[in-house]
């Protein structure tokens, strides 16, 4: 009997997360939902249930390295390796704003979740994800992390002026692109994938649901060639 692909979904417990979980269980793949909060986690489990879905999660909180590093030895003694990862997890402050105005520990606050908390779970599931025949990384990101799109006063985004938000995927994007150079002689495909403009928890406001908004990144997750790509809803997304 073929064993599941086993997934992992940061931030899966809500929002566009857990709808990413939701369609990769559906897919047949072995989810594990990781949140920072235990109780959160256990209802995301109990929505999935209700669909007839099974799922597990781990305790991640991209902040908390030592979590980090236990949640890579948890899949490891569970399941041996990971065939998946999804960097979903993230956050938005609204003290953010232009260069001039923004909060300086808001900013801290968005770079050390958004990069270097996606940094640290992605250096420690690589062992993992080496193991898999068909191992995927998706790096949840957005169009407000384009360098081109944030110099052109004729893009939507021109306006969309956070310096810390809009770094932090131009980072995540930087990550994508040196994964791809630094794992393409192995088996693992690794992209940046935006969702679109989904409402969440994390703006408020949107034109797409988190279900709608989960269906590219579960796309590349699940399967294909691509590799060190910036895709959005509407086609390749410039750097």
């Amino acid at each position: 009997m073929t064993q599941p692909r086993i997934a992992l979904v940061t931030g899966g417990n809500k929002g566009i997360g857990l709808e990413i979980a939701r369609q990769l269980a559906q897919a047949g793949i072995h989810v594990i939902i990781g949140a920072r909060d235990s109780f959160k986690a256990k209802r995301a489990l109990a929505d999935l249930a209700r669909d007839g879905l099974t799922a597990e999660s781990v305790a991640l909180d991209l902040l908390d390295h030592s979590m980090i590093t236990d949640a890579a030895s948890q899949i490891a003694a569970r399941h041996s390796r990971l065939d998946i990862l999804v960097n979903n997890a993230g956050i938005f402050d609204f003290a953010d704003a232009t260069p001039g105005k923004a909060s300086i520990a808001a900013v801290r606050q968005v770079m050390e979740v958004n990069f270097i908390g996606t940094l640290a779970v992605t250096q420690a599931m690589l062992p993992l994800l080496r193991k898999s025949p068909q191992g995927r990384i998706v790096n949840l990101s957005s169009s407000l992390g384009s360098l081109t799109l944030n110099g052109d006063p004729a893009s939507p985004y021109y306006a969309n002026q956070f310096i810390g938000y809009n770094a932090s995927k131009a980072a995540t994007n930087m990550l994508t692109v040196q994964l791809h150079e630094e794992l393409k002689t192995t088996a693992i495909k690794v992209n940046s994938v935006s969702p679109g403009f989904v409402k969440t928890d994390l703006t408020g406001y949107g034109t797409m649901t988190p279900a709608e908004g989960a269906g590219l990144p579960v796309q590349y997750a699940l399967g294909g060639d691509d590799s060190g790509i910036f895709v959005e809803p509407e086609g390749m997304t410039p750097w």
